[in-house]
């Protein structure tokens, strides 16, 4: 669910960030070809929606010199942007990208963009009178402690729908995706949860109840048909007016949403910070999250409460409180090396605040999305156990290739990040290699050998840097799912680029 950066969203949704690409374009669009400011306040409709709701966004827009500069807000979302013109050739970026998001030049008092490298793009002016609807302010309750519920007691696992489906799911995909999850072992293997992202909503009726879309014409028999599968079923929303991708969220309908979602059946919650930044600051991120939180425990239905704010507002310190069981830490993962390290070492100072019933969350898994090797997505999988983190699958489960299927369904490696104890490994960094090291409920330790490096490298454990308290009694590879030896305190392996070394280790 992805998701963004700009608008601070761990998942900014891929329909709205099309339609963000949108919105820029025809911002400039009505800016003659011969060199004047792009400064200006500009408007565009975008796509209709799955609910049937017109897409709307205002840009205000400001060039000083070749930079521009400017403010973007959407039914969902308010963020900055900012770019280049060079003649009628322009370039836009958001925060969360390092590659233009949008590119075009001024043709005939037009503009002629593409978008994201993807979808082009023509522009027009926006009218005096436009404007985006207001939202009232509702101001948040007095922070109180919500009571544990229970859940968690490991990080979950399970599949999300958002990196490889985004706004294109829908009701009979979802029960695909369960059928595979269980005839390829990926239940057998633990992963329980199949969560909807964003893009189920649909509009709320007289009464207030929000509905669903097309695309999800009866989530109770939903919910039924993948609880017969035993696996259980996650769903999405906002503490905002609006989620990511612009659908209704639940601004002011917690208690009302909450029960929605008990009637059914849903077992699991991401709540996605989105809108929400548009009403409040973040210091009121801990109340307004406390607020879901008690409306979750007051339908009496046992629901993990996953909370995505991409690390705001030291949420590790307070996620407990507010009944949360597991919180994003960062911002979105990109299937790619760089974003996926990215967001695992942020994981380091958050390290004392996750164990059993609360975890911190580098986001979900890109394994078999196609854009790393298989030694990076090994590495991928290596890190998000050795750190505790819940294991959402984000690919295709139903056309998974042997590799991906090995990486994830290696089950000595998931009993690393289901380890009862529930701590995170540390890393030590030498060189091209950078060493983690897991404590397990054992006594035993996990421990992973990365290298960052463009060549392959010997990597060296040595069993004094281990802290086991004894000489070792049994290591095991886990990806090699064998027993290896340590000789004179040490064991070494070649690690190819971007590969990982893996070990369980115990003492005597």
């Amino acid at each position: 669910m992805k998701h963004e950066k700009l608008i601070r969203r761990g998942t900014l949704a891929a329909d709205a960030v099309c339609g963000l690409g949108l919105w820029l374009c025809l911002a400039l669009a009505c800016v003659p070809a011969f060199g004047q400011s792009l400064t200006g306040r500009w408007i565009a409709d975008g796509r209709v929606l799955d609910n049937g709701e017109q897409e709307k966004s205002i840009l205000e827009l400001k060039q000083n010199g070749n930079e521009l500069t400017g403010t973007l807000k959407t039914l969902g979302f308010t963020g900055d942007v900012k770019g280049t013109a060079t003649g009628t050739h322009f370039e836009l970026f958001v925060e969360w990208s390092p590659k233009p998001f949008l590119v075009g030049d001024l043709v005939n008092g037009e503009l002629h963009a593409v978008e994201r490298g993807r979808h082009n793009i023509v522009g027009k002016p926006a009218a005096p009178t436009d404007d985006l609807p207001t939202v009232s302010y509702i101001e948040p309750p007095p922070l109180h402690k919500v009571p544990s519920n229970g859940l968690a007691k490991t990080p979950p696992m399970g599949w999300n729908s958002w990196n490889l489906f985004a706004g294109k799911i829908d009701d009979q995909t979802v029960r695909t995706m369960a059928d595979a999850m269980v005839s390829s072992g990926m239940l057998d293997a633990g992963y329980v949860y199949v969560n909807i992202d964003d893009t189920w909503e649909g509009l709320r009726d007289a009464q207030g109840t929000l509905q669903t879309n097309h695309k999800f014409p009866d989530m109770k028999a939903l919910a039924d048909y993948v609880h017969s599968k035993g696996l259980k079923l996650g769903i999405y929303s906002s503490p905002g007016p609006r989620t990511c991708a612009g659908y209704p969220a639940s601004y002011g309908h917690e208690d009302q949403d909450a029960k929605t979602f008990a009637a059914w059946g849903i077992d699991y919650l991401k709540y996605d910070w989105c809108s929400a930044r548009s009403i409040y600051k973040d210091e009121s991120l801990r109340p307004v999250y406390q607020k879901m939180g008690d409306a979750l425990q007051a339908t009496g239905r046992p629901i993990v409460y996953s909370l995505c704010e991409y690390g705001l507002g030291a949420v590790e310190k307070w996620g407990p409180e507010v009944g949360a069981n597991l919180w994003r830490t960062t911002g979105d993962i990109r299937d790619e090396w760089s974003s996926m390290m990215g967001n695992v070492e942020k994981q380091v100072p958050t390290a004392p605040y996750a164990g059993p019933g609360h975890w911190n969350d580098p986001d979900m898994l890109e394994v078999g999305n196609g854009h790393m090797t298989d030694d990076e997505y090994r590495t991928h999988m290596s890190l998000w156990a050795l750190v505790a983190s819940p294991l959402l699958a984000g690919n295709d489960v139903r056309t998974m290739s042997p590799a991906t299927k090995a990486i994830l369904l290696n089950k000595e490696l998931i009993a690393i990040d289901q380890d009862a104890l529930g701590k995170q490994a540390a890393p030590v960094k030498s060189g091209d290699l950078e060493t983690w090291i897991k404590p397990l409920a054992d006594g035993g330790v996990a421990v992973g050998v990365v290298n960052l490096g463009s060549a392959p490298a010997n990597a060296t454990v040595n069993a004094g840097d281990l802290q086991l308290g004894g000489t070792v009694k049994k290591a095991r590879d886990l990806w090699a799912h064998k027993d290896v030896q340590f000789k004179g305190g040490t064991y070494s392996q070649m690690v190819p680029s971007h590969g990982v070394l893996l070990l369980r280790v115990s003492a005597k």
